[in-house]
């Protein structure tokens, strides 16, 4: 009954337009055209399946049996799981290469990397420059005399070891490569009578997944998450194996799973809450007869307890509490679970949670493997024909349904490279889609094959969009931030140098609200719903006048009245700058707009550069401040040729 309700929820979610439903929801300006695409996808996999059976019924062939070979049931065999491994490292390794360019492109991963290495110097935090202005960075906390980035420790951590070598972008492989070996034991005892073919089709799936590839060719931490929460599965797996099984039941494998569980905490901590949870409920219960299994109980505790104690360490040592986060000390109470008012954007109320979560579905239903059907609509199968489930089933499925209640709580819409915030889903979504091919065992061999054939049809489909579209899609974002800026330092002649970065109008005036004290919420909030133009003069007056913080903020707050009938700027290619109809740019407001059209760049890439040279950001009227902390070294504006975002860099000598 579970599973058939799991299945139907899992369908509503994914195909019905639950942000049309919902009178102000999210936009899904995608969906009619997303559903006529899977319609006809549908019907084409079908046909040529239905074709296929035809075929071969009317050849009246006789029937053959539904057991395939491949040796020993319930493992695909260690030398095959190695050379998936292998493969899967390779395979990542390449995608990280050449469609992200081996470079940290969102500013999460911007911003772990730069922590990361500060940890591989052997420092947690650094010293805040006299001027932090000209160097913040969104989600990098620079409040007090001490900077770091406002993540939980372990992500960095993590990355931490391809700085020690020079290559971040290899720790996402690494992780990738990990999961899939993790994935394999946990195969191996979730279907323990499943044919070594079936295991090692199944692992070839998870291997190839697009939604898991990229995301591990990527830098985001949500990679690492996963790794260290399968080697938690997949240890809970052993640990709980009959203790006639060879190895089953030994206590210390509870050590490794609370360690698997521990560590993922430090990364992200509502992830390895998730699967905590069940898995502290599974043990404890085992647990009640005493000997080995709460020898395991035990042992889970220290596991978990261990990486936690790093973790409150870290915090307390950066924030000044151990259970305070950076990003709650950087953005306020608004930034954690719950319906209230979100940092920036609308409030988060239980019918937004429920879009989101119905957005999260319908993109896992493209991104996941990237068929011309809803790709969940294989392990929707694989449910609805599920027969008793056993107890690591029901610990996946029960971890799953929480991580999709988690994140249906949280306000922030997290989408990148998919629904980044439903990785932790893929190893069970892609064990359910493998599990579709067992519900055609009882059915005639002209059924199976017909089965099999309209499932490799939308695979070959799902190969071609990858290639064709996909890739090049993710390859073709960000351009502006792959520049190599050392070599066009260089080329330029630049070297020793105070580079200043010319951003947006727009991101000068949040960096300017950060600089009068504005929190970084009411920042946001303010940049969202005030005209451009109008909130620059403000600005300047404080500056001006000397209004900080507070004062600012009461200051600003009036500026929002219009809000309602904000637009996106005609003036400016940055999109994200309001204007207000009927204000008037003049002076410099249309002397900010001009520079826009000129080009510009994002600064928080060139916090990563080592050439040598210092990068800051541009603040015009400014740069005579910033240049008195840098005596000695010359000091160049960093723009571009056009305002067209891969343009090259230009860099003009600025004297006093």
């Amino acid at each position: 009954m579970a599973p058939r309700l799991i299945a139907a929820l899992v369908l509503a979610f994914a195909l019905l337009p639950l942000t049309a439903l919902i009178p102000g929801g999210e936009l899904d300006a995608e969906y009619a055209a997303r559903l006529l695409d899977w319609t006809f996808g549908t019907l084409l996999c079908v046909g040529i399946g239905g074709l296929t059976w035809y075929i071969l019924r009317a050849r009246r062939l006789p029937d053959r049996p539904a057991t395939l070979s491949g040796g020993t049931p319930g493992f695909a065999g260690w030398p095959f799981v190695l050379t998936a491994t292998v493969g899967a490292f390779a395979l990542y390794a390449t995608i990280a290469q050449l469609v992200f360019s081996g470079r940290a492109l969102h500013i999460d991963e911007i911003v772990q990397v730069l922590q990361a290495r500060w940890l591989a110097e052997g420092q947690l935090s650094v010293a805040t420059p006299p001027l932090r202005e000209f160097f913040s960075v969104l989600n990098l906390v620079d409040l007090g005399d001490r900077t770091f980035a406002q993540f939980p420790i372990g992500g960095p951590a993590m990355l931490m070891l391809g700085s020690l070598v020079g290559a971040e972008w290899l720790v996402g492989p690494l992780a990738g490569a990990v999961s899939v070996l993790a994935f394999a034991v946990v195969l191996g005892a979730v279907e323990p009578t499943a044919t070594r073919r079936w295991h090692r089709g199944a692992l070839t799936l998870f291997v190839v997944a697009p939604f898991g590839a990229f995301m591990f060719g990527s830098h985001m931490n949500h990679a690492t998450t996963l790794a260290w929460l399968l080697v938690a599965s997949a240890a809970l797996a052993t640990a709980t194996r009959e203790s006639s099984s060879p190895g089953g039941d030994s206590p210390w494998w509870g050590l490794l799973a609370g360690l698997g569980l521990g560590v993922a905490a430090t990364i992200r901590p509502l992830d390895a809450v998730v699967f905590a949870v069940p898995a502290a409920l599974w043990l404890a219960w085992r647990a009640r007869a005493g000997g080995r299994a709460f020898a395991t109980l035990l042992l889970s505790g220290v596991g978990v307890a261990l990486p936690i104690a790093g973790l409150l360490y870290v915090n307390a040592q950066q924030t000044g509490r151990a259970t305070l986060f950076g990003y709650d000390l950087l953005w306020g109470a608004g930034h954690g679970l719950g319906f209230h008012q979100s940092p920036w954007g609308p409030a988060h109320t239980p019918a937004r949670g429920l879009e989101l979560i119905g957005l999260y579905f319908t993109r896992l239903s493209t991104h996941l493997l990237e068929t011309p059907f809803p790709s969940l609509l294989p392990a929707v199968v694989g449910l609805v024909v599920a027969k008793r489930l056993g107890a690591l089933d029901r610990y996946l499925l029960a971890c799953s349904a929480l991580l999709v209640l988690a994140y249906g709580a949280y306000w922030h819409d997290g989408s990148h490279l998919g629904p980044r915030f439903m990785f932790a889903l893929l190893p069970v979504l892609v064990l359910w889609s493998a599990r579709v091919t067992l519900a055609f065992g009882g059915q005639a061999w002209t059924v199976r094959r017909g089965a099999q054939v309209a499932l490799a049809s939308g695979a070959l489909y799902a190969l071609v969009t990858v290639v064709a579209v996909r890739a090049p899609s993710y390859r073709n974002a960000n351009t502006s931030m792959r520049v190599d800026v050392a070599a066009a330092s260089r080329g330029a002649g630049v070297k020793d140098a105070l580079v200043l970065v010319r951003e947006s109008w727009g991101a000068q005036l949040v960096v300017r609200l950060w600089a009068l004290g504005v929190p970084r919420a009411s920042a946001e909030q303010l940049y969202r719903r005030v005209d451009a133009c109008s909130l620059d003069r403000a600005v300047e007056a404080l500056e001006r006048d000397g209004g900080r913080e507070e004062e600012a903020v009461l200051a600003l707050l009036p500026l929002q009245a219009d809000s309602a009938r904000l637009q996106r700027s005609p003036w400016s290619p940055d999109g994200s700058e309001r204007f207000l109809p009927g204000t008037e740019y003049a002076g410099a407001c249309a002397a900010r707009v001009a520079e826009d059209r000129s080009g510009y760049s994002l600064y928080a890439p060139f916090r990563l550069v080592r050439d040598g040279n210092v990068y800051a950001r541009w603040l015009p009227g400014r740069e005579s401040e910033i240049a008195a902390q840098f005596p000695g070294r010359p000091v160049y504006v960093l723009g571009r040729a056009s305002d067209k975002v891969d343009a090259p860099l230009t860099w003009t000598r600025w004297r006093p």
